[in-house]
C-alpha cells in the first residue's frame, strides 16, 4: 500500500511517527509524500495547545475530503487529539477508519490491515484502539529517520508527573516511564550506523530520568554511555525541568566532550506569584541560583528558555517582573508563546483570565527584548573559530547553512558559511564568524 504519513506537533510525537514508519515499511507498504497517490493516509496529531489543535482538526478534514475520490482506502488518526477527543472524531468525521491512542501506535500495521479487510467485524475491532495511558509502547522495529539522517530525536521517556496547571500532557501521556537504558542504547547504536551524529534527548522532562526504573536519577549514567558509542560526535540535552538539575548531570557535561554545552530549561516564567499558580516548582532565586551555577560550571554554555505570557491572573507588574528577570540573566535562546487555556485544566478555570490582545503585547516584548540580547550576544561571536554542523547549501549562492553547538534544529538559529568548497550535509566545518544579525551568524570556511 502507498502511504502518506503526516507527522504534526513536537519532536517527541516525532519520533512515535518514526516509529510507526519503520513498522510499516517493515510490512513492505511503501511511503508517499503526495496524498492523491496514498491508498492510506495516517496522521499523527497534536493538541497541547489551541492552535495545534486546531492545525490537527484542518488535517484531518483536508484529507477527509479525499475519500471522495475513491482512492483513499483508509484514514487513520493517531497521536494526541485521538487520545484526547476519540468519541468526537468517531461521531464528527465518519472518514477516518480508526482511531489510535497515544500508546496504540504499536499496532499501526495491524489497524491497516484490519480496515482494508473484508471483514465488518476485524474493521471494526479497530476502529478504536486505545491502551491504558500508562502502558509503554514496546517495539524492536528501527525507526524510519525524517530528520535528514545526520541528527535524530531519542525519546528517553513517556509521560509526566508535574501536573502544571496550564498543560493538559499528563492526561494524554500519563505518568512518567522512563524508556530502559539497555533499549535506549541499542536505539542510539542503530541510528549511529544508519549515520546519525548528532542525538537530541527529548523527554516531558528528562532531568528525572531513570527515577522510576532505578530508583535515582540517572541521566549522567545514560549520558557516558551514549558518548562511547561510535560515529555520535555530538549529544544535545532538551527539556530540563531547573528544579531537578543535579550536581552529576553538570559534571558529566563538563567531563565528556561529546555532549553539548547547550541546556533546554523551560522555566515559563519569574515571578513567584504566577509560578505558583502555574503548580512550577521554582521560584525566582531558585531560577537566579540554578542558572549562575550553571554558567560557572561550563562558562561557555548556551541555556535556552521557553516563557508563557498572559497567565490568568498575570499583572503588569509580573510582565515587569518577568521583563527585569530576562533583561539582567541573557539567556542565549529564547522563545515566548502566549497562554492558551485548554479544556480540563485547572489554569482554564481561573479567574481573571487575560486578554488576548494583552497576551500578545507582552509576547512581543518579550521577543523584542531577547532580539536584542541576542544580537549582543551574536555580535561577541564576530572574529571567533566555531565548528558548525552543515545542514544544507544555500541556493543558487557558495554558501551553506548549517548549526553550532548552540542551536538545536528548528528552534534556533543559524550559521551561513561561504565557501566555494563543496561541503555535504552532515560534515563538521571550522568557520571563522564575519558577522552577526539578530538571530543568525554568518562566517567564511577556514
Amino acid at each position: 500500500m502507498n502511504i502518506l504519513f503526516i507527522s504534526l506537533g513536537c519532536d517527541k510525537n516525532l519520533v512515535d511517527s518514526e516509529v510507526m514508519l519503520g513498522i510499516l515499511a517493515k510490512d513492505g507498504h511503501q511511503m508517499v509524500d503526495d496524498e492523491t497517490m496514498a491508498d492510506v493516509i495516517i496522521i499523527n496529531t497534536c493538541c497541547f495547545i489551541h492552535d495545534a489543535k486546531e492545525e490537527s482538526i484542518q488535517n484531518i478534514l483536508e484529507m477527509a475530503e479525499l475519500k471522495k475520490t475513491g482512492r483513499l482506502k483508509a484514514l487513520i488518526v493517531t497521536g494526541c487529539l485521538a487520545q484526547r477527543y476519540k468519541e468526537e472524531i468517531i461521531q464528527e468525521i465518519p472518514e477516518v477508519d480508526a482511531v489510535l491512542g497515544t500508546t496504540s501506535y504499536e499496532e499501526i500495521a495491524h489497524v491497516i490491515d484490519g480496515i482494508l479487510s473484508d471483514s465488518p467485524m476485524e474493521r471494526g475491532d479497530v476502529r478504536l484502539i486505545m491502551k491504558d495511558v500508562d502502558y509503554l509502547p514496546v517495539t524492536d522495529t528501527h525507526r524510519m529517520v525524517t530528520t535528514g539522517g545526520h541528527f535524530a530525536y531519542l525519546k528517553i521517556a513517556e509521560g509526566c508527573d508535574k501536573h502544571c496547571t496550564y498543560c493538559i500532557i499528563p492526561k494524554l501521556r500519563g505518568n512518567y516511564r522512563s524508556v530502559p537504558m539497555e533499549k535506549l542504547l541499542d536505539q542510539a547504536r542503530y541510528l549511529a550506523e544508519q549515520g546519525v551524529k548528532e542525538l537530541i534527548l527529548v523527554a516531558q522532562e528528562t532531568t528525572v530520568y531513570g527515577v522510576d526504573l532505578y530508583g535515582e536519577k540517572s541521566l549522567h549514567k545514560l549520558l557516558k554511555e551514549l558518548c562511547k558509542i561510535p560515529g555520535i560526535a555530538w549529544i544535545r540535552v532538551l527539556y530540563c525541568y531547573p528544579e531537578e538539575i543535579y550536581p552529576e548531570l553538570i559534571q558529566v557535561m563538563k567531563e565528556e566532550s561529546k555532549i553539548c554545552h547547550y541546556l533546554d530549561l523551560p522555566i515559563q516564567h519569574a515571578s513567584d506569584a504566577i509560578l505558583k499558580r502555574m503548580g512550577r516548582k521554582t521560584n525566582r532565586e531558585m531560577l537566579e541560583e540554578k542558572i549562575a551555577a550553571l554558567r560557572a560550571a561550563i562558562p561557555d554554555i548556551a541555556i535556552r528558555t521557553t516563557l508563557i505570557c498572559g497567565f490568568p491572573g498575570e499583572t503588569p507588574k509580573q510582565h515587569e517582573e518577568l521583563m527585569e528577570f530576562i533583561n539582567e540573566t541573557e539567556f542565549d535562546r529564547l522563545g515566548a508563546f502566549t497562554y492558551s487555556p485548554e479544556e480540563n485544566t485547572p489554569a482554564a478555570t481561573f479567574d481573571n483570565q487575560v486578554d488576548e490582545s494583552v497576551k500578545e503585547d507582552w509576547q512581543a516584548d518579550v521577543m523584542e527584548l531577547q532580539e536584542e540580547i541576542i544580537l549582543d550576544k551574536n555580535e561577541t561571536m564576530v572574529g571567533q573559530e566555531i565548528l558548525v554542523m552543515i545542514e544544507g547549501k544555500v541556493a543558487d549562492e557558495n554558501a551553506y547553512v548549517g548549526r553550532s553547538y548552540r542551536d538545536a534544529p528548528d528552534i534556533d538559529g543559524l550559521v551561513f558559511v561561504n565557501t566555494d568548497t563543496e561541503l555535504v550535509s552532515g560534515d563538521f566545518a571550522k568557520v571563522h564568524i564575519t558577522g552577526a544579525y539578530e538571530y543568525d551568524l554568518i562566517g567564511e570556511l577556514i
